[in-house]
């Protein structure tokens, strides 16, 4: 017999919150469950797998409408791979400007913490977001 799972318990297993679920559904990123006579959501282990998949997903830096595509691949093994490839060469692309972008902002933070001033009129930070010219 296959285990049910109440959303609690999917929440647990899963790492995804209450909300979240509801909202991977409502979107469709998650089949509806079946619901118990009394109305409450029953899911199986193939939930707990898939919201593994978009959290982690998620975490790595996926929008939804990717994550879509990647489970349609993930549903249908058979099919070509290439938009996979495609999908991922896009987010290489942007993860890379992205570390160009915090690489550039640690330059920066870099010199203003080496501020030596006492006061707010020449502090390196306040100078910054100011847009004003750093001291040296």
């Amino acid at each position: 017999m296959l285990e049910k799972y109440t959303i609690g318990a999917l929440s647990k297993e899963s790492g995804v919150n209450l909300e979240t679920i509801r909202y991977y559904e409502k979107i469709n990123l998650l089949n509806k469950p079946s619901r118990s006579v009394n109305g409450y959501r029953h899911y199986d282990e193939s939930a707990i797998k898939r919201l593994r998949f978009v959290r982690r997903g998620r975490e790595l830096g996926f929008g939804i409408a990717e994550i879509k595509t990647l489970l349609e691949l993930a549903d249908h093994p058979e099919h070509p791979c290439k938009e996979a490839d495609q999908l991922a060469q896009a987010h290489l692309t942007e993860v890379e400007t992205k570390i160009k972008d915090l690489q550039a902002m640690q330059e920066v933070l870099t010199k203003i913490v080496a501020c030596q001033s006492h006061t707010a009129e020449h502090c390196r930070l306040i100078e910054t977001l100011d847009q004003r010219s750093c001291c040296n």
